[in-house]
């Protein structure tokens, strides 16, 4: 009986034994995978912000190189060897200052023209691109994004592209610049955590893991495959099914992967960049915490083993009371060797920690010193708008009036007083325009208080036309009002301001023009009246037809035209209630529509 009972008692000992080790090491492993994770979170943060700044230093520069003179004139001209010659010197040396891969422009069909690398034995130089997305997305007045193994030089790059425009403002070809991204993989395997990106078909592009390039995470469908070949993404290289597993551990999810070493454990940490369309992903290998937990849970057994031989030599009535304090000796050494090991690693722990805190810090200083000089910029750029518009607004009038002044001189040494009053009659009225624009262009950032009147439309074109005769000089315009236009709410100076900026621009259409003509037709449809102005030019091009009544937009020639008087005259007409609109007319040339509600009773005038 004494010997059933100590072996149920030796029995139970050792399962409680064993149900202690177990909850030790489960609440230490678990302990130690969080602390993992989050390292793997503030990794993943840091590679992004990494990652997607060094994006978007490229990101403006083919906007900002697309509008260069010489790069616009090749595109649109005759292309001689000597322009190209030019274009491809100046590439190469942008290449250089901006530390690009490659930089190269193409025409509408994709055809390469020019390029940084003109010279090389892999120069981009008559290659066609036409097939990449950034080339049919550049052509379509957006901005080309794609990352892709180069078909020519087999180097993994990310593209940023823009559309270059003609003189007439045409989409007539794209640059293209190609940012390295191998500096950035060099730098990360550094590093003791995996990283990888993968693109939207989830094949991985970017790795510190040379043997998981090319692999899909996503199951290789016939579509995803079609996909990826068609775009060329990357080139004659072969994608390949990356062998995976998922499960859980403490809560946490665990990506399995096999390969040739065998199949190891991450704990993963990922995030999409919307920038580029990427998933990036930091994996941290769970084989380190198994071995802390594997660890303490040793220590924990020893501390039990130790206190059951304790036991057992004061149960054999300490007959062997040397050996159990030499055995406790030995465990107390080994135990505090143990203690300063893992006391030694929580002060590195803690020490890289510290360094990560301060790094953060300065991130957002330099953030906030970032936001500062965006707001200065910000005041800077609307202080340049308000100078330019009113220069920009100013100087029709100013014109008009030094006309008048010039008449009327001519007209008091005829003696002709009368005439010559008239004259200086025009010039006060012009005097009170342009106070009148000053105080407009105050007001620009709120809507005028003063009520609208009932404005004769008739009048207000004649008027109009008269303030633009010099500019309209060698150009018939034909007008066709109704005699019972009915009146329409406005201001009268803001509606000739904005007669003036149409006819304006229908003038400059008509430049090139063997035979230059403007119609002015008004209709009624219920209570609007549709004044149509249209020019017999070359028409509004689709590309920019989104884009004309943005402030500053022009595609007149540099130092022609500030881009602001559509801008200004857009903003006049939501002011009376109407609207300005802009379409190509079916025989040729642009229509521009000025849409104003019919008055219905007379009050004091907006100006």
């Amino acid at each position: 009986m004494g010997m059933r009972v100590r072996g149920l008692v030796g029995g139970l000992g050792v399962l409680a034994f064993a149900l202690v080790a177990w909850v030790v090491s489960s609440m230490v492993l678990g302990t130690y995978l969080r602390h993992d994770q989050q390292r793997a979170e503030a990794t993943l943060q840091l590679t992004m912000q990494a990652l997607d700044g060094h994006l978007r230093r490229f990101q403006a520069v083919p906007d900002l190189l697309a509008d260069d003179p010489g790069l616009r004139a090749l595109i649109g001209g005759s292309r001689r060897a000597d322009q190209v010659a030019a274009i491809n010197r100046w590439l190469e040396g942008r290449n250089v200052l901006l530390e690009s891969s490659e930089i190269y422009v193409m025409d509408a069909t994709g055809l390469t023209i020019a390029a940084s690398n003109h010279d090389a034995r892999d120069s981009f130089v008559g290659q066609d691109f036409s097939f990449r997305p950034y080339f049919t997305e550049a052509m379509n007045g957006g901005r080309g994004r794609f990352y892709a193994l180069g078909t020519t030089s087999g180097v993994r790059g990310y593209y940023f592209a823009s559309a270059v425009y003609d003189r007439g403002g045409r989409a007539a070809g794209v640059i293209a610049v190609k940012v390295d991204l191998d500096a950035i993989e060099a730098e990360w395997r550094r590093q003791s955590e995996a990283i990888l990106v993968t693109d939207p078909e989830g094949v991985v592009f970017l790795s510190t893991e040379p043997e998981w390039l090319y692999q899909g995470f996503l199951p290789l469908t016939p579509d995803r495959l079609a996909r990826t070949a068609a775009l060329r993404r990357y080139a004659g290289m072969t994608v390949g099914a990356l062998a995976h597993e998922r499960s859980t551990l403490q809560g946490l999810a665990v990506l399995h992967l096999s390969n040739a070493d065998g199949r190891r454990s991450y704990l993963q940490a990922k995030a999409l960049m919307p920038l580029a369309g990427w998933t990036v992903q930091v994996l941290m290998e769970t084989g380190s915490a198994r071995a802390q937990a594997r660890l303490a849970s040793a220590a924990v057994l020893l501390g039990l083993g130790i206190a059951v031989g304790a036991l057992v030599i004061w149960a054999q009535r300490r007959f062997r009371l040397a050996e159990r304090i030499a055995a406790q000796e030995h465990a107390k050494a080994e135990l505090e060797r143990r203690v300063e090991m893992r006391t030694a690693d929580l002060a590195r722990m803690n020490a890289q920690i510290q360094d990560e805190v301060a790094e953060r810090r300065a991130t957002e200083a330099a953030l906030r010193r970032t936001q500062a000089d965006l707001v200065q910029a910000g005041k800077l750029a609307a202080l340049g708008q308000m100078s330019a518009a009113l220069s920009h607004e100013i100087n029709q009038p100013l014109a008009a009036a030094r006309n008048y002044a010039d008449s009327a001189a001519i007209l008091i040494d005829r003696g002709e007083t009368a005439k010559a009053r008239e004259n200086v009659g025009q010039i006060v009225a012009l005097i009170d325009r342009m106070a009148a624009i000053a105080q407009h262009l105050r007001n620009v950032a709120r809507k005028p208080d003063a009520p609208l009147k009932t404005v004769d439309l008739a009048a207000a074109v004649a008027e109009a036309l008269a303030l633009a005769e010099p500019r309209l000089a060698k150009i018939t315009v034909a007008v066709d009002l109704p005699a019972d236009l009915p009146g329409v709410l406005g201001g009268p100076v803001r509606l000739q301001q904005v007669l003036g900026n149409v006819l304006s621009n229908a003038a400059d259409a008509l430049e090139d023009r063997v035979f230059p003509r403007i119609e002015i037709a008004a209709r009624v449809e219920g209570d609007r009246v549709l004044l149509d102005i249209r020019d017999f030019g070359p028409g509004v091009a689709a590309a920019i037809a989104d884009r004309i009544y943005d402030p500053f937009f022009t595609t007149k020639r540099v130092g022609s035209g500030l881009g602001l008087g559509l801008s200004i005259s857009y903003n006049i007409m939501k002011d009376f209630g109407g609207d300005l609109r802009v379409a190509n007319h079916p025989q040729g040339g642009a229509v521009f529509t000025l849409v104003l509600r019919v008055a219905r009773a007379r009050g004091m005038a907006a100006e």
